[in-house]
């Protein structure tokens, strides 16, 4: 089953922090097989705090590809970024969403 981080995000805060962050991730994006996945709408967000703006949803071949990205040292130097260009919150979900369920 894939794993997926789900990014709920406020507008950037710190554009070079945010640039920054997207140059240490890149590479770290290609090492785990990471797609992007955007809409190209602004979010319907319903119900969330009144400072989220942006959604992004990161697919990961698996749930523990998800899991260990996160853990990468790699990553903990891009994190510390991704804190300063903007506040987020950050799920680790595993599921198929491509697959409907068996009746």
């Amino acid at each position: 089953m894939k794993g997926y981080w789900f990014i709920l995000a406020t507008e950037i805060i710190d554009q070079a922090a945010q640039q920054e962050y997207g140059r240490l991730w890149a590479p770290i994006a290609a090492k785990y097989g990471v797609r992007v996945l955007r809409g190209e709408e602004a979010p319907a967000l319903q119900e969330s705090r009144p400072d989220t703006s942006r959604v992004l949803l990161v697919e990961f071949p698996t749930y523990a590809d998800a899991k260990a990205c996160y853990d990468d040292p790699d990553y903990t130097e891009a994190r510390a970024f991704a804190a300063k260009g903007a506040r987020r919150d950050l799920l680790i979900i595993e599921a198929d969403f491509g697959t409907p369920p068996s009746a």
